[in-house]
């Protein structure tokens, strides 16, 4: 399927802006090979995507298998080997990982910190791993991580919403090449470098380790010009509290009202200087804060007509304002009603810290389009086998990219996934676009599994 040349045109000039993520196409992996050489991610034709597929997760499980001793071990227990990937549907059959078992916390029944932890991201780590000095004789969460990054690793964590981080390592290769892809999967349906100036509503990437900051590095070297509203420094525990204390306190912390508050008033701002314009202007980040900025307009009398001009992203779910949340339809009519901005130029993205590329919705009929070329997503049944098209069950999947982490991985959310769009000509799979947390007790028994090996990998190391 021909790539419309417009966007051959805007992946020539994505392709140019970050160069630098682009490893030597002599270098390439299956999986490398399946995001950087086709133009459009979202019109390849599903056969030769399942090709692609194919060889891309088989020869990352391949990796794993080999290099990373945890995962090995868990494979063995269920006797999965490489040699019995032969066909693509054998992909099914991959040993997944419950989301649960990259929280640390559950291995150490507390929030990680010290040498303990950092053995904890050498044995989740796949590959050769770089010296990591850590210093100091109590070193924090933080501090482990930050020596990771001064030896050229990329560690993130999640924001803790159920009061533990999940903690995901990346060698700079792995975390270079997932960075384009999520720049390649958005520019795949929105021509974003068209805009003059964005401003992001997520930690700015400098100021923290959260993933949700780190995976937007890429945007200061794609988009022509971008400011952040939460330009200051987010620490592990400073969001662990952030997602903790409304449950604790019975309401959001007063600090927390105070730090919304001003970070509302720098959109404000923001988007006063560029009304009378005809600058293109977008605002990206967490649906809580842009829906807690149109609110304050409302209550102020206060509204812009920005029109085409203007583009709305949103990302990461309401987290602990879900009790504010509306649903998408009613955030995007919101959105046209206070900001002039039509609905075809809002989208949504669905991600984890553990994914190797983020799931965007389509601006035709605003469902979740799945990367398929290196990254295999299933739904799961309550026995947690594989269901078919059109039932709704726990969201998995297999991610070719992931080279420095077992990829594998079931996820705690609902899903129900479509077989192609109904609305939009692309012929990849989709979600439905409500995606709900589940509860995670039929999984625990797995994760309980891996966390038992983890422990005893880690007691070896430490010999």
């Amino acid at each position: 399927m021909e790539a419309p040349t417009e966007i051959k045109d805007r992946i020539k000039r994505l392709n140019e802006r970050l160069a630098r993520y682009i490893p030597p196409r002599e270098t390439w992996t299956p999986a490398e090979e399946a995001l950087f050489k086709p133009i459009d991610l979202y019109r390849v034709p599903v056969e030769d995507a399942r090709a692609m597929q194919l060889r891309a997760i088989k020869h990352t499980f391949t990796r794993h298998y080999k290099l990373n001793q945890f995962y090995r071990e868990y494979c063995e227990r269920r006797s999965f080997t490489p040699e019995d990937i032969r066909m693509y549907d054998d992909l099914e059959r991959i040993p997944l990982i419950p989301d649960l078992s990259f929280k640390p916390n559950l291995t150490f029944n507390q929030h990680p910190s010290g040498k303990d932890f950092a053995y904890w991201i050498t044995t989740i780590f796949t590959g050769a791993l770089p010296k990591v000095v850590i210093k100091g004789p109590n070193p924090t969460f933080d501090d482990v991580i930050d020596a990771f990054s001064a030896a050229e690793m990329v560690v993130t964590y999640s924001s803790g919403t159920s009061g533990g981080h999940t903690v995901i390592p990346r060698d700079m290769r792995t975390y270079m090449t997932q960075q384009y892809a999520n720049a390649k999967l958005q520019s795949c349906l929105y021509d974003l470098m068209a805009f003059d100036h964005f401003l992001l509503f997520f930690p700015k990437w400098t100021q923290t380790n959260l993933y949700i900051g780190r995976d937007k590095a890429h945007k200061s070297e794609m988009l022509n010009d971008v400011g952040y509203a939460l330009d200051f420094e987010i620490s592990a525990d400073l969001t662990l509290k952030a997602m903790t204390a409304k449950e604790q306190q019975g309401g959001t912390p007063t600090s927390a009202q105070e730090r919304q508050t001003k970070i509302v008033e720098i959109g404000i701002k923001w988007l006063e200087r560029y009304e009378k314009t005809t600058d293109m202007i977008g605002l990206e980040g967490s649906p809580f804060l842009i829906h807690a900025l149109m609110q304050t307009l409302e209550r102020e009398g206060q509204r812009f007509e920005f029109g085409e001009r203007g583009m709305i992203g949103t990302g990461g779910g309401w987290k602990v304002s879900e009790d504010k949340s509306v649903s998408a339809p009613d955030f995007r009519k919101r959105v046209e009603e206070v900001l002039g901005i039509p609905e075809t130029k809002c989208w949504d993205c669905y991600g984890s810290v553990e994914m190797g590329g983020m799931v965007n919705t389509c601006p035709e009929g605003h469902y979740f389009h799945i990367p398929y070329t290196w990254f295999k997503p299933l739904v799961l049944d309550s026995s947690l086998v594989p269901a078919d098209y059109g039932e709704r069950g726990r969201f998995a999947f297999l991610d070719g990219l992931a080279g420095s982490y077992p990829g594998f991985i079931m996820t705690g959310d609902q899903v129900r996934m479509l077989e192609h769009c109904p609305v939009c000509d692309r012929p990849g799979p989709v979600l439905e676009p409500e995606v709900k947390r589940i509860p995670s007790e039929e999984v625990r028994g797995c994760a309980t599994v891996l966390q038992r090996i983890l422990a005893q990998t880690l007691h070896g190391d430490n010999k």
